[in-house]
């Protein structure tokens, strides 16, 4: 399937990094699920109505799995992906900013769910390195305000009670419509509006591949694939010189 097709999307969610060290928010070992207080730290009203509350999220993301992991093979897989010239654009609910530090260019790359690794002004336009940010709660400072306009800061990603980008998620489903294979990896395809990229991609008579190690709702239209993805993915895309 993948030597056949020339235009392939890539859509990953949080499978592809377990391997990393990054465990997933609801799952039986999830970050939520040891520590239900953490999810108020994604929500917008929470995080800019209580004070207190960003603190202990400042103080949280100091110890954050998910801006202390690597790249595992499946994320480095990807980029070999694009190397080889068959990427049309790699799609991720994942915040965790693996696939960029793996090498995957940031024009073959919608993150609709942003990235963790930035941090992001609530009011004016200043982004910059979450660990420049970090430095500053270090030092001392709690609840870290702008330095630009003095606004509260708070990671680069979509909290709920925020809208995704609309032009990430169209340039989403502009490519589920024209690849020629979908492949799902290591996402349960619960959550929209991203996971519509695979009806999508069915409907305009486009094979999918799913590997994921839960079943899916689309698993009897797709190909699908159990196991890791960091030993999967080397299989599978492996040398591509040769397609």
């Amino acid at each position: 399937m993948v030597a056949r097709a020339s235009k392939i999307c890539v859509l990953t969610g949080a499978g592809i990094s377990t391997d990393s060290g990054i465990p997933d928010f609801r799952g039986p070992d999830g970050l939520w699920t040891r520590d239900p207080e953490a999810e108020k730290y994604s929500s917008i009203e929470h995080y800019m109505g209580d004070a207190a509350l960003r603190v202990r999220a400042w103080q949280f993301r100091l110890s954050n799995p998910a801006l202390q992991a690597k790249p595992n093979l499946g994320h480095v897989s990807l980029v070999g992906l694009e190397r080889s010239g068959k990427l049309l654009l790699l799609v991720t609910q994942n915040i965790d900013g693996l696939h960029l530090v793996a090498g995957t260019s940031h024009k073959k790359l919608e993150e609709v769910h942003g990235n963790i690794r930035e941090a992001m002004c609530t009011s004016c336009d200043w982004r910059g390195a979450m660990n420049e940010t970090l430095d500053r709660v270090r030092g001392g400072e709690t609840d870290p305000a702008c330095m630009e306009c003095g606004a509260i800061l708070k990671s680069a990603t979509v909290f709920f009670g925020q809208s995704l980008d609309p032009v990430r998620v169209q340039n989403a489903f502009q490519a589920a419509e024209t690849c020629d294979l979908l492949l799902c990896l290591g996402t349960t395809l619960a959550v929209y509006p991203v996971a519509e990229m695979v009806p999508i991609a069915l409907g305009q008579g486009t094979r999918v591949m799913i590997l994921n190690a839960e079943e899916t709702q689309f698993d009897a239209s797709a190909y699908v694939v159990r196991g890791s993805l960091s030993k999967l993915l080397p299989e599978i895309l492996g040398d591509l010189s040769e397609c």
